[in-house]
């Protein structure tokens, strides 16, 4: 089964976290022997292991932010850094291209054109994990403080750009954040309706609820939640109600679900609590909840942010990396979903969201 996971921090680990991802996960781990810090000689993305996964799309972030509280992995003390370092993580990704180890998939034709070379792959080599066609990214960007002006979104846009998150966790220069009550800033409103303009898609994760209900309100375009939880299920803010979920769901969007273990399950401690009993099922009870409230499976997908910070130590038990992703569908299949439910959750979503967004 092919899978898009629509969220992965590829440039910022490669960039920021100083790793090689043309190497296998275990040589990664090997390298970080030693070292301190959540996710350290645990991480469970990297190319190859893609691949294995038979993730043929994702969509890739550019994240860093502009806060005033520096810290050398995310935020900066100016909008230069920040648009800088945005400006990086892109070029990084361009790299891969030149590399031929992936491709920037940013149209409707390229984008066909790309899933049909990994299904005619993917029917002749069933059982293989090597010598895949490239891996297609999407270039998605969390927290909107890398883009100086709005003015200045064409300027990404022609860069790749086609996916925008504008908030991440706390205040953002364009929408308040994951714990926060800040709405959408003056900027902000001016940057939805260049997104809108230009056909960038709005990814809704971390927005706080004041924030999330203006942003309908100001843009019509496409949206989707490219990793967000539900919080019936984990009652935090970080999670969507039921009803900003059914919102997502009647403008036809998505919603991905993320594998983070706090994310996952109430009351869990990083570094505290033990990941011991949670696994890829429990991923499958947010995809499940989010199927019964849509009361189909159009609107469920795989958002996994694997490599957000976290590694194995935080994810679920039964998952060593990405390629495992694969387990999810069985686990479906045991709960009754169809052949083409399953299709639907693993990648066609994902792919007609991004066909109708980009038709």
């Amino acid at each position: 089964m092919l899978i898009i996971d629509s969220h992965l921090d590829l440039s910022w680990n490669a960039m920021q976290w100083g790793r090689d991802l043309h190497l296998a996960a275990y040589t990664i781990r090997a390298q970080e022997n030693g070292m301190t810090g959540a996710g350290r000689a645990q991480g469970t993305v990297s190319l190859p292991e893609m691949r294995r996964g038979r993730v043929a799309l994702c969509f890739a972030t550019v994240l860093s932010r502009c806060t005033g509280i520096p810290d050398p992995l995310l935020d900066y003390r100016s909008v230069a850094q920040a648009y800088a370092v945005g400006q990086g993580q892109i070029a990084y990704y361009r790299a891969l291209e030149r590399e031929g180890y992936i491709r920037v998939i940013a149209d409707l034709e390229a984008l066909n054109q790309h899933l049909a070379e990994w299904e005619a792959w993917e029917a002749d080599h069933p059982t293989e994990t090597t010598d895949t066609p490239p891996l297609g990214f999407v270039i998605s960007m969390e927290s909107a403080d890398p883009i100086m002006t709005p003015g200045q979104l064409e300027e990404w846009y022609r860069a790749g750009l086609r996916v925008i998150g504008p908030a991440h966790y706390g205040p953002g220069r364009y929408a308040g954040g994951t714990g926060t009550e800040n709405g959408v800033s003056e900027i902000g409103v001016w940057l939805l309706k260049e997104m809108e303009r230009l056909g960038v898609i709005l990814d809704l994760t971390h927005f706080s609820d004041q924030a999330f209900w203006q942003a309908l309100d100001h843009y019509h375009g496409p949206v989707l939640a490219s990793h967000n939880n539900c919080r019936a299920l984990v009652p935090h803010q970080r999670q969507f109600s039921d009803q900003q979920l059914k919102a997502i769901v009647e403008r036809d969007g998505v919603i991905g679900a993320v594998c983070d273990v706090w994310m996952l399950i109430p009351d869990w401690n990083a570094g505290k609590s033990s990941n011991k009993e949670v696994s890829l099922d429990t991923v499958a009870n947010h995809m499940d909840y989010v199927c019964q409230l849509a009361g189909d499976s159009r609107h469920a997908a795989i958002g996994s942010d694997l490599d957000g910070g976290f590694g194995r130590e935080a994810s679920p038990h039964d998952l060593d990396t990405i390629a495992d992703l694969q387990k999810l569908g069985e686990l479906l299949a045991k709960r009754g979903y169809s052949g083409d439910d399953i299709v639907n959750l693993m990648y066609g979503n994902w792919l007609r969201l991004l066909r109708r967004a980009w038709s």
